[in-house]
């Protein structure tokens, strides 16, 4: 100590000396560069680290520091490498065995493909191995049967192949197993009974075949199995039904048999989630179910079970879904429907689907105390009969009522119009009778009303006319009288179909019909209606299906030659009159025309269906109609006029007069031609051609903009502005886009949207009114498009909206919006790309080129970029530019390799489509600052699942009004489901956008899956 005293210096310098030795004794511990070594040789396969995480993994950095390392404090050796959720692309290096003391392994959530290494069985310590969500693939090797200590495995939602080695059997102190998510084949193992520790077992959607094995049985500390979606069959082995502390049975969609043991309710006494649907079991449901006390969820659908359902719900307080549809349960006795009761102590019940049976009996009164969280009750397909309850009308909470084709009686309850929540009302193919309730009025959310083919009489009430978000109305094979209300029939959201057929109304069909612009169906037939077909039908542009015969209409049918989506339209019956629109022959899509039995005269149009032999069509009864194809069975048109000479002076008079006007006309026209460039003629030719709908002049434009004044200004583009206005005489909102041709590419974007529109239409892209190509009052050229004008704006506006908007004028959209949208736009762009002759590329699919409809339908617009490609992937319109080079779009959307030369394609748009999908769920665009440089499909992936919900969109986590009233128990049940509904959307978006377009989705598999969710989540 004296020393140190006297040499202060020198005893600072023995200390640092000291640190220094023990620095160096800790680097060079033996063993430990073996694991140096073995971490280089993991970087060197991996091909892809966007992140730079292995960045650090160098020489001027101790390995144990290294990012997504961890080493023990002892021997400095590794013991955890976590690597999850970023972004990594590569194999695994064999070299990862030389890693002995690692007990801890996560590489979830990353692109890693190649085969999983044998040497991974050398790891002796390790515990815990989770390689869910890559692209390993090959055979599961036997060698991890050598790691003893493993406590979990996750090989789930990778493409591994083969067998499922019996060798895993062989893992004493497994708990988690899951290998779901793959394509493996086989049978499952009976040596898994083995694992006495397991308390998961997962291998559900896979390829596997075979019994269940007895085995399993054994496992006493399972906790949860899970076998679905599989080719399994025989027997479900009695032992399965005695695993005392299983709280999830999940063994759906396979192919397995058997009945369920009379006691299993007493051996399954922890049971949560019993779902064992779309299997052949057989035999009865036991009483012993009642003792299921904790049970959530119960799914025994699509099966073949046999006689009545006891009354065992009494018992599960809990239970918040119940599916018993599709099981043959049910004997169309009185007593059938005893069990309902038993539901009244099932306070947190939120579905209730009974359908498609063959209960018979009649409806308790105490269905009004089920659970007042209840949202849907269906019963349809039944042998149901008597009066519906009025008692109904206290479950405040119901979205869905649903009792359609059943045998029902007496008259709808008025007390269903208290059901303010409703959205869907089945009460179709029944026997009710009486006058259809006022109160439903009330139902301010119905979405769809079936009330057809019952007995019910009188008018139709006027105040369904406040049912705002009526889609469907079927009313028809009833006996209701008197007028089809105007304000009913003129309902702007009535969309899907309206069908008043087989009923004995009167009057006219009222004009307010030109309202639906989205009706796909309209059915009337069978009616006593009167006057001329109304002249504003030919504004309902997206009519498919339009069925008007056996009425007494009257008048020409020149009014539906818009109609230019339809494809069955029948007027037969009829006292119509007046010529065949020559239109009719140039509707593409048109494959069933009923004209039968009228008064049309004139000569039958030729083209299309009118030409086409095998076409279905019908013209008998029109004894003035001329001409036509053979099987018309028509007279031949005379080309001679009986009075020639009598008219032929005024028909030289009034030839020479026109002659002379033409002369004058052209003569101005070609003036002014030579003010103006070459290709004007061609370009003003084409739209007259491609966009007859409306002549309108730039004179017309600028009235109906008031000048194309700043107030009207609603947008502004790359090539151009648009424009808010109404078009006289019919007061009709438009948009019009203004090009601006000063600007380089503006005519060839022109060009472009012109050339697609006119070869496309479908219910989700934009609707156009006409194309003007003029001058305008100073002498330039002039190019607009018009369209419908689109209330909501777009996409753009709801996802960021202006920072300066005032809060209570801020956009929100809700999930069940957002899904909508992204469905409506993947069902345009299969349209594109599938459903034409030739492929239609966007190519510049983003959110402000998504508008939305007064009911947020979504329509893509902008076409200004669009190609088409031939069956040789050639680009051919000759308005398209033919290669690659000079593509554009904007920055964020565009796909990578448009960036390398590579030519337009489908899978562009479909990379498009999914970074717009990220971008709906998180309302960041993908050149946000807060990615921090990266792309939004790689912010996406990091975050993606586990924590997902920190990336969401914020307003989708405050619940919005449509939560406000929900109890704790129902906001918490509907959290579950959204958040099961983000990940499956969030999974299509980062499908969809990959980098390499071989591994995106197709649109039609994105959609369908879209779809799929949607529906799921219509549920909720």
């Amino acid at each position: 100590m004296g020393v140190f005293r006297a040499f202060p210096f020198r005893a600072s310098l023995v200390f640092l000396l000291l640190i220094r030795v023990l620095d160096i004794s800790v680097s060079v511990v033996p063993g430990n560069e073996t694991d140096r070594l073995a971490l280089l040789s993991i970087k060197t396969h991996i091909t892809e680290d966007p992140y730079r995480i292995t960045s650090s993994w160098n020489d001027s950095v101790y390995f144990c520091r290294w990012q997504g390392v961890s080493c023990g404090h002892k021997h400095q050796r590794v013991t955890q490498l976590n690597l999850r959720s970023l972004s990594l692309k590569g194999s695994l290096s064999p070299y990862i065995g030389n890693l002995s003391f690692l007990r801890v392994i996560d590489l979830s959530n990353n692109s890693f493909n190649g085969e999983l290494p044998n040497e991974i069985g050398r790891l002796f310590r390790l515990q815990e191995f989770v390689l869910e969500r890559n692209l390993v693939g090959g055979h599961i090797p036997i060698g991890l049967s050598n790691c003893s200590r493993l406590r979990i495995l996750n090989l789930g939602f990778n493409e591994f192949i083969g067998d499922i080695p019996f060798e895993l059997g062989f893992l004493p102190k497994l708990v988690r197993l899951k290998l779901l998510a793959n394509k493996l084949k086989g049978s499952i193992p009976h040596h898994l009974g083995n694992i006495s520790s397991l308390q998961q077992l997962n291998v559900s959607a896979n390829k596997l075949e075979g019994n269940i094995p007895g085995s399993l049985g054994n496992l006493k500390s399972l906790i949860s199995l899970s076998l679905s979606y599989n080719k399994l069959s025989g027997m479900v082995p009695p032992s399965i039904y005695n695993l005392s502390n299983l709280e999830a049975l999940v063994i759906a969609e396979n192919h397995l048999q058997g009945s369920f043991p009379h006691d299993v309710g007493l051996s399954l006494p922890n049971i949560e989630i019993f779902r064992v649907w779309g299997n052949q079991l057989s035999g009865s449901i036991p009483v012993s179910l009642s003792n299921f006390s904790k049970l959530l969820e119960l799914d025994i659908s699509e099966n073949n079970f046999s006689g009545g359902l006891p009354a065992i719900f009494g018992n599960m307080k809990n239970l918040m879904w119940v599916d018993i549809s599709g099981t043959n349960l049910g004997s169309g006795k009185v007593n059938d429907l005893d069990f309902l009761t038993s539901f009244t102590n099932c306070s947190n019940l939120i579905l209730l689907e009974l359908q498609n049976n063959n209960f018979g009996g009649s409806l308790p009164n105490s269905i009004g105390n089920f659970s007042a969280q209840l949202e849907i009750l269906s019963l349809e397909a039944n042998r149901i009969s008597g009066n519906i309850p009025p008692s109904v009308g206290n479950l405040m909470s119901l979205n869905a009522l649903i009792l359609n084709i059943n045998q029902l009686t007496g008259t709808i309850p008025t007390t269903i119009g208290k059901l303010h929540n409703l959205v869907k009302l089945y009460l179709g193919s029944n026997q009710l009778f009486g006058e259809i309730p006022s109160s439903f009025g009330n139902l301010t959310l119905l979405n769809e009303l079936r009330l057809e083919e019952n007995y019910l009489h009188g008018r139709i009430p006027s105040s369904i006319r406040n049912c705002q978000h009526l889609q469907l109305l079927h009313l028809y094979s009833n006996s209701l009288s008197g007028t089809i209300p105007p304000e009913v029939i003129g309902l702007p959201s009535l969309s899907l179909s309206v069908d008043l057929s087989g009923n004995r109304l009167s009057g006219p069909l009222p004009s307010e019909i030109g309202n639906l612009k989205f009706l796909q169906e309209l059915l009337v037939f069978y009616n006593q209606l009167t006057g001329d077909i109304p002249s504003r039908i030919g504004e309902c542009e997206s009519l498919r299906w339009v069925y008007m015969d056996h009425n007494n209409f009257s008048g020409s049918i020149e009014s539906l030659h818009s109609l230019k989506g339809i494809e069955h339209m029948d007027l037969s019956h009829n006292n119509l009159s007046g010529h065949i629109p020559k239109e009719f022959a140039e509707f593409v899509f048109l494959v069933k025309l009923d004209l039968s039995f009228n008064d049309l005269e004139g000569e039958v149009p030729s083209g299309r269906i009118f030409s086409n032999v095998s076409g279905d069509i019908s013209l008998a009864g029109n004894n003035k109609l001329c001409g036509g194809m053979a099987k018309f069975h028509l007279v031949p048109c005379s080309r001679k006029s009986p009075r020639k000479h009598h008219f032929s002076f005024t028909r030289k008079l009034i030839i020479s007069i026109v002659c002379g006007l033409v002369g004058v006309l052209l003569t101005s026209y070609f003036l002014v031609l030579c003010c103006m460039r070459k290709n004007k003629k061609q370009a003003s030719k084409t739209l007259s051609r491609d966009f007859p709908f409306l002549n309108i002049s730039y004179g017309e434009l600028q009235k109906a903009t008031n000048g194309f004044c700043p107030e009207n200004l609603i947008g502004v583009g790359g090539f151009g502005s648009v424009y808010k206005g109404v078009l006289e005489p019919h007061q009709l909102s438009i948009a019009v886009k203004v090009f601006n041709l000063q600007r380089r590419g503006a005519s060839k974007s022109f060009k472009a949207e012109c050339e697609t529109l006119r070869n496309i239409r479908h219910r989700n892209l934009v609707k156009i009114i006409t194309a003007c190509s003029s001058i305008d009052f100073q002498g330039n050229d002039f190019n607009a498009l018009v369209y419908e004008f689109m209330p909501n704006g777009s996409l753009e506006d709801w996802l960021h909206p202006y920072p300066q908007t005032l809060e209570e004028q801020r956009k929100s959209l809700s999930l069940s919006q957002r899904l909508n949208i992204v469905t409506d736009v993947a069902s345009a762009l299969d349209y594109l790309h599938n459903d034409n002759e030739l492929p239609i590329i966007h190519c510049d699919l983003k959110p402000r080129n998504i508008l939305l409809d007064q009911d947020m339908t979504a329509h893509v617009g902008d076409f200004g970029l669009s190609r088409i490609i031939a069956n040789d992937n050639v680009q051919t319109s000759q308005n398209h530019i033919s290669s690659s080079v000079g593509v554009r779009g904007t920055i964020g959307y565009v796909a990578p390799e448009y960036g390398m030369g590579s030519k337009v394609s489908t899978e562009g748009d479909v990379y498009s489509f999914g970074i717009l999908l990220l971008e709906i769920l998180t309302a960041k665009n993908p050149t946000n600052e807060s990615l921090e440089g990266l792309s939004l499909h790689e912010f996406v992936k990091m975050a993606f699942p586990k924590r997902m919900m920190e990336i969401v969109d914020q307003s989708l986590l405050t619940g919005g009004e449509e939560e406000a009233s929900c109890s704790r128990t129902k906001a918490l049940t509907r959290s579950g489901k959204a958040q099961e509904c983000l990940i499956s959307i969030f999974t299509i978006g980062l499908k969809c956008s990959e980098e390499l377009p071989r591994n995106r989705m197709k649109i039609n598999d994105a959609f369908k899956d879209l779809q799929k969710v949607k529906d799921s989540f219509s549920k909720m």
